[in-house]
């Protein structure tokens, strides 16, 4: 049963966006693994505080998140 996870920062997804993940997410694995392991596909949104997430040139923020969003 795959299992997988997804990570976004807190407050940058609706909650209709995190449902769109989920079902897109399941629904491309499915179109590899075929349409029966599809259905036992699991999907997790997790949203990760700001600030709690980042790389070696900079701390990762939510306002910052929607400021690319914003862009396209």
């Amino acid at each position: 049963m795959p299992l997988i996870d997804i990570h976004v920062l807190e407050g940058v997804f609706s909650d209709e966006e995190k449902a769109q993940m989920i079902s897109g997410t399941a629904k491309a694995f499915g179109a590899v693994a075929g349409k029966t392991m599809e259905q036992m596909i699991s999907v997790r949104v997790h949203e990760v505080k700001s600030g709690h997430w980042g790389g070696s040139e900079s701390i990762w923020t939510t306002n910052r998140a929607l400021e690319v969003k914003a862009k396209g």
